[in-house]
């Protein structure tokens, strides 16, 4: 189907004015670029009970925790902001989280994980386990529920998610109560017919794909890596259930489709949703996109169903 209304009225804005794709500006220019598009598309930011602003010592890096209401004993959302490990802050899932925070009725813990080229793979990995593995630690401080607790991101967010799944069952543990994966990158080696198609200089594409990669991958061998690339894993049985959204327009589609076919295939409970005439971002663009409010509440019942399960 063409795009979706809504997005097409986005993307003709963008031509209409000029935008320059964020692949073609310095990496200051970019990050500022991109967390100021997400907050003008993301509306307004719900009210929580709480947020909490935490610190990691070793790698320093902050942790937000949003808290929908008093009780104690909540279940544990570790979400990771999307950006392409090269842009992004903690702000950049700020309305997500509360949506979901309140939606779902759990803790969302959002840790800044350090960015690309200056701490290419696996520093962002790493931050995400060490950041997950501080919150259960201290989920009696935090009012959390340690045996219940999920991960989940949007695009290189969806990507960390599914890497920290692979880590955790390698690990032994934490048994992660499901994994939310939002238009996630999953195989960096990907050429697929998305990839390939989805061009458009308005819009997300596979050159914003490439610009990305480039940071975040200095060594082209890590791309095998499955922690950068999850469809890479040789095995992905035994992994706690998941949901993968994807968009019609994007060039991760396939890739996210693909992942969530080899899940069902091994065994893990998946369900996967492909939201027509939809663009990457999308998820993240409640506010002026109907389809993202329509995801959120989607994201928000499945993590319910986990959690209660």
């Amino acid at each position: 189907m063409p795009l979706d209304p809504q997005v097409q009225a986005m993307r003709d804005a963008k031509e209409r004015d000029e935008v320059a794709p964020l692949y073609t500006m310095t990496l200051d220019a970019a990050r500022a670029a991109d967390l100021a598009s997400i907050r003008a598309a993301g509306g307004s930011p719900e009210k929580v009970h709480e947020v909490t602003e935490h610190w990691l010592d070793d790698p320093r890096i902050p942790i937000r925790v949003y808290r929908p209401n008093a009780a104690p004993n909540l279940p544990v959302l570790m979400y990771f902001f999307g950006g392409g490990w090269v842009l992004g802050t903690i702000d950049t899932a700020d309305a997500i989280a509360r949506s979901l925070a309140n939606a779902a009725g759990c803790l969302v813990a959002v840790p800044g994980y350090r960015l690309a080229p200056e701490h290419p793979f696996p520093a962002a990995i790493e931050d995400c386990w060490a950041a997950t593995e501080w919150v259960i630690a201290n989920a009696a401080a935090l009012g959390a529920d340690p045996s219940r607790v999920a991960v989940g991101g949007d695009s290189a967010g969806g990507n960390l998610a599914a890497g920290i799944t692979l880590m955790a069952q390698e690990a032994g543990g934490p048994a992660l109560t499901g994994q939310l994966l939002v238009y996630p990158n999953t195989d960096q080696t990907a050429d697929d017919e998305s990839m390939r198609t989805i061009d458009d200089p308005y819009l997300f594409n596979h050159h914003s794909v490439a610009w990305y990669r480039s940071h975040y991958l200095p060594d082209l061998d890590d791309a095998y890596n499955p922690l950068a690339s999850p469809l890479q894993a040789e095995s992905l049985a035994g992994l706690p259930p998941a949901l993968v959204i994807t968009a019609e327009y994007d060039p991760l589609r396939d890739q996210g489709e693909r992942y969530a076919a080899r899940l069902s295939q091994e065994g893990v409970p998946v369900a996967v949703t492909r939201y027509e005439g939809m663009i990457h971002g999308f998820f993240a663009m409640a506010g002026s996109l109907e389809a993202g409010k329509v995801a959120q509440a989607q994201a928000a019942k499945q993590l319910r169903v986990w959690f209660d399960g």
